[in-house]
């Protein structure tokens, strides 16, 4: 009796879980399309991503967006975003890899190879609002200060960072866990902390 009532919980289930996956298939497919993203091979995305893209945006091989609380039992808090301002560049390049990131490009970042950030990282290269209390009344936006951001190949960047306006990152550094990066890291150094300071060289 059991078995039978078993049976057709599990075949809706499946049925259910068909379903949301070809919908998010439809939204991402909408989503990188309507957003004219350039892609050497199409993007791996679990979940749905949000996108806007006024500006240039270039995926390189075989990037991968994990974008559902279920795709990184890390503790997500929202999906993918990506927003790219007119004027502005973004480039990713292959294999590298993001859970829940939000990425705002109003200037220039360029993500290298085997970039891997962790759950709910931040890429920001702008400030958003003027720093000057009047500028900031007024919201005078040619008072926004934005610089690029450089993050080169076999970085790995730890949960909950944010990366902020002009940093580059050099080759193999690793970004602990919450860290706040505001200034350029060398290659193959462990930096963590708020804001980021130097732990040690890589092994």
């Amino acid at each position: 009796m059991k078995k039978i009532l078993i049976f057709p919980f599990l075949v809706v289930r499946k049925l259910s879980t068909y379903i949301v996956l070809m919908f998010s298939t439809i939204h991402n497919l909408i989503q990188i399309f309507k957003n004219n993203v350039e892609y050497i091979s199409y993007p791996k995305i679990t979940g749905r991503i949000e996108l806007k893209n006024k500006g240039e945006f270039k995926i390189g091989r075989s990037v991968h967006f994990q974008c559902s609380s279920t795709s990184n039992f890390v503790g997500l808090f929202k999906t993918c975003t990506v927003s790219v301002t007119k004027g502005a560049k973004l480039f990713i390049d292959d294999f590298s890899g993001f859970s829940g990131i939000s990425i705002f490009c109003s200037n220039s970042i360029r993500i290298g190879k085997y970039v891997n950030c962790g759950g709910n990282v931040a890429i920001w290269d702008t400030d958003f609002h003027p720093l000057e209390m009047e500028a900031r009344r007024k919201h005078d936006i040619k008072k926004i200060v934005t610089r690029p951001v450089i993050i080169e190949d076999e970085v790995f960047i730890g949960a909950n960072s944010i990366i902020l306006k002009g940093v580059h990152i050099g080759k193999g550094a690793i970004i602990g866990a919450g860290s706040v990066v505001s200034k350029s890291i060398p290659g193959l150094e462990v930096w963590g902390g708020n804001p980021a300071r130097y732990i040690r060289k890589t092994s």
